[in-house]
């Protein structure tokens, strides 16, 4: 494993998923995977959702590359794989991404992808939050023809 990945940091998103798996067994295909390439020795970074559908059809994305990974299309291209599964599952209607303001890089990916601003959120971990979404059907014809 990465330095990066057995930090602190990712060390709690851990400890919070595998709770959330206690809890919420259902959760467990859609949570938090490793982002790997075949050509890396180590993992990449993380990427998954934050759980399954809620109610209403939503799914969050979330995402994290080791520093010494970024700007190599690895976030981009987990991105991409999210929002092909959640698009392929007939319960997720909307997809919805929380990124930090001061996040220029996955600022702007979220919005090349389609994903229009739909608010702002306080996390106590992250502090504040731009709140962005996209139609999961919206996505299936657009994006792909990109």
């Amino acid at each position: 494993m990465s330095p990066y990945l057995a930090a602190s940091e990712c060390r709690g998103l851990w400890q919070m998923r595998s709770k959330q798996i206690v809890q919420t067994p259902e959760d467990a295909p859609w949570i938090t995977r490793l982002i790997v390439d075949p050509h890396v020795a180590v993992p990449v970074g993380v990427a998954g959702f934050h759980g399954g559908p809620d109610r209403t059809g939503m799914v969050e994305i979330g995402y994290r590359v080791d520093p010494d990974r970024r700007r190599q299309g690895y976030a981009r291209r987990s991105v991409e794989t999210l929002l092909d599964v959640a698009h392929r599952h007939e319960d997720v209607r909307t997809i919805r991404a929380a990124v930090s303001p001061d996040n220029m890089p996955s600022l702007a990916l979220i919005r090349s992808m389609g994903f229009v601003e739909t608010g702002e959120q306080w996390d106590e971990e992250d502090g504040l939050e731009i709140i962005y979404e996209a139609s999961a059907s919206d996505f299936s014809e657009s994006y792909r023809r990109r």
